[in-house]
């Protein structure tokens, strides 16, 4: 098997986009720890604060995934194809509606932040706190939508090394300034809550100014404010078609998983501050396989646009092997990691108990989400089939996850842990119809087109 792994070009391909993808999931992770860890020494319900308050930028994380999923689907198959003027009108499609959800985003925390904190708690110290982070906050939703855009455009043409070096610098300056404002240092103030977001608006103004240098150097795929005023009826059509349902079901998912937290944070604090320990090391052991995911949708993408429709097929098989070992990987790097969690945290007995008993179910819980990414995310994008996660996500977490968690909670009144365990058979109730799909093979679809640019069946592309 690894005579076979060494000598087939799709997994070197694969590995040569998946390590720098897997590196940034690593430091995305590496930013939401570096909060939690120290904020340990601030105090409980500063974890808490911050992790109910974060839920927003999860949603909105979302959003910007699905718009730069609609742009990779179709900026991957086309630039196999070879058209780079396609790909960069639908940068600029992408990016008139991530700014706009960037500026929506932005305006509600200024404006409302104590109505946004109170839909997850009613916890007078956790309202206060969460406020205070969401309005410094919304500098970054801002410049976020742009970054996410843009980096998406880059790995969908392959440049998959850039993003991971502009994460790594904001990374770095993001738990500088953390230091920096949570303990004082060099005559700074503690600012505690207020530090971190500072920290973390502060690194994202650096990092879209990084973007900009990598434009100005790049000798296509630029970040050109002027893309947004091109018209083009098709394209526009093929990204609403695509990115929509893409949208809508990253959405869907990160509202009904942000509802999760909603169902601990009103159960107790204690709860709510054990789950994001959990989250962070979860989405530890997530770098491999939603690497292994993102790198596959890429390059399988590449393929379709070349009609090689067997190879990616073939292609296909392969990626969701590979992620069932990157899977079950990281259930044993949760496990691994567990003792050193359990050392570390300063949480009161409840909440370490709380803790001990989730960091166990992620530790299985991480496979199924693996698998449920790769093929919905990742293989059926790739070949432009982005209804059929909505679809199913509506369900999986509309219809069956959240109101089991409500009955759970509130109306059986059922243990914490007992609570968590059940909303954490979300990613395995799905599996039956999500794989049944894979394997009929309607998602396979190459959705490029001929003669875009050429009036009038493009409808012109006047600014």
């Amino acid at each position: 098997m690894l005579s076979r792994l060494r000598n087939d070009p799709f997994y070197k391909q694969i590995c040569k986009l998946m390590i720098p993808i897997m590196l940034q999931n690593l430091l995305n992770a590496a930013v939401n720890s570096v909060d939690v860890v120290m904020l340990n020494f601030v105090g409980e319900s500063a974890i808490a604060a911050v992790s109910l308050a974060s839920q927003y930028a999860n949603v909105l994380f979302m959003v910007f995934y699905g718009l730069g999923t609609g742009a990779t689907m179709l900026c991957a198959q086309y630039f196999g194809k070879g058209d780079i003027r396609a790909v960069e009108t639908v940068q600029g499609i992408a990016l008139r509606f991530s700014m706009g959800f960037a500026a929506l985003f932005a305006l509600v925390a200024v404006a409302v932040p104590e109505f946004m904190m109170g839909i997850f708690t009613n916890d007078p110290e956790l309202i206060r706190l969460g406020a205070g982070y969401l309005r410094i906050l919304s500098v970054s939703y801002l410049c976020w939508g742009i970054i996410e855009v843009y980096l998406s455009v880059l790995r969908s043409v392959g440049r998959v090394a850039i993003g991971t070096i502009l994460n790594t610098v904001a990374v770095g300056l993001n738990v500088i300034l953390n230091a920096v404002f949570i303990f004082g240092l060099f005559g700074a103030p503690r600012l505690g809550v207020i530090g971190v977001a500072i920290a973390t608006s502060a690194s994202r103004v650096v990092e879209l100014a990084l973007c900009f240098v990598v434009s100005r150097r790049s000798q296509n795929i630029k970040l050109k404010f002027s893309t947004l005023f091109v018209r083009n009826k098709l394209l526009m059509a093929d990204f609403v078609r695509l990115s929509l349902p893409a949208l809508l079901n990253d959405v869907v998912w990160g509202v009904g998983f942000s509802m999760y937290s909603v169902i601990l944070g009103h159960l107790s604090a204690e709860a709510v501050a054990a789950n994001s320990f959990a989250n962070v090391v979860r989405n530890f052991g997530s770098v491999l396989c939603f690497g292994q995911a993102n790198a596959g949708g890429i390059l399988l993408g590449q393929m379709i646009g070349e009609n090689r429709l067997e190879e990616a097929k073939q292609g296909a098989k392969k990626v969701l092997g590979l992620t069932i070992i990157g899977g079950v990987l990281g259930g044993l790097v949760i496990l691994g990691i567990r003792p050193l969690v359990l050392q570390y945290a300063d949480l009161s007995a409840t909440a370490m108990g709380y803790l001990s008993t989730m960091l166990l179910i992620n530790s299985y819980y991480i496979i199924g989400g693996a698998v449920n990414t790769t093929l919905i995310a990742g293989v059926f994008r790739a070949g432009g089939d982005s209804r059929f996660g909505l679809i199913c996500d509506i369900l999986d977490m509309w219809v069956y996850a959240v109101p089991l968690g409500f009955l759970a909670a509130f109306v059986l009144e059922l243990p914490v842990v007992w609570v968590y365990f059940l909303l954490c058979t979300d990613e395995f109730v799905k599996w039956p119809w999500v794989i049944k799909h894979y394997r009929s093979g309607k998602w396979l679809k190459n959705i490029t087109r001929e003669g875009l640019f050429e009036a009038p069946a493009s409808g012109g592309d006047a600014p």
